[in-house]
């Protein structure tokens, strides 16, 4: 009988054990949860909650983020293409009046070989004026076989020309004074002196005397006006050659 009454007590003792046990991990998991609140509640507040919903909201601002950068990369792209667009119109219509302008009103010329020198160097940029008139002493440039030559007019239709030995040139047995030649020659003449300029015809001849193939030579004869590309006026290139092309000779 008192062993019953011992196992009553025994088992009343256990359960209020077991009952606190469980009251007190109830209350343990309910701080605990309360706990968790704050702590979630306070790094919502300083910007740093890392919960599912705030994960998600970092993904959709990091979304958002791409997109602009996304955006802004588009946009300069765009901008980038259409200021490529413009800038190569810009130019091929800049080329286009400059091809025309050279063609219609002022050739660009370019020198070559050596027989205007030394007043022309080979490689010099020259520009020409077209339509203009020109005069004795003027420098020109003229289509030749497919080709532009610059020589300096000499005598004009109906003049007549003579050279002598050393290379002094009468025109209108009026020796022509010439202070742009380095030195004077007879150079490669085959026509009969003295010679009268054609009708419509130019006598020209270039500077640098001993080498020029010119219009002493029926090779190349006198020029027609309908050759004339134009008088050659100025000299843009190399940079210490710019400046106007003096063409005016004088008679002793």
């Amino acid at each position: 009988m008192k062993e019953k009454i011992y196992q009553k007590i025994i088992y009343m003792l256990a359960g209020i054990k077991v009952k606190s046990m469980v009251h007190r991990q109830k209350k343990q998991n309910k701080n605990d949860k309360t706990a968790k609140k704050e702590q979630e509640g306070q790094e919502a507040f300083n910007g740093q909650d890392t919960g599912p919903e705030n994960i998600n909201c970092q993904d959709q601002d990091l979304h958002i983020k791409e997109l602009r950068e996304e955006l802004r990369r588009v946009k300069y792209n765009n901008k980038f293409i259409s200021t490529l667009f413009n800038t190569v119109g810009t130019l091929l219509v800049v080329a286009a009046l400059a091809v025309l302008v050279a063609n219609l009103w002022i050739p660009v010329l370019q020198v070559t070989g050596t027989s205007m020198s030394p007043t022309l160097e080979e490689g010099q940029v020259l520009l020409a004026l077209k339509g203009g008139t020109f005069e004795t002493g003027d420098v020109i440039a003229f289509y030749y076989n497919n080709k532009i030559l610059v020589k300096r007019v000499m005598a004009m239709p109906g003049d007549w020309v003579n050279i002598t030995e050393d290379g002094t040139v009468y025109v209108n047995d009026i020796a022509v004074e010439e202070p742009y030649l380095e030195e004077k020659a007879f150079g490669d003449c085959n026509i009969e002196l003295p010679y009268q300029v054609p009708d419509s015809k130019i006598f020209v001849m270039g500077d640098n005397r001993s080498v020029s193939m010119d219009s002493r030579n029926t090779v190349i004869g006198c020029i027609a006006e309908e050759q004339v590309v134009g008088k050659v006026a100025f000299s843009i290139w190399p940079l210490d050659k710019i400046g106007k092309i003096d063409g005016q000779v004088k008679r002793k």
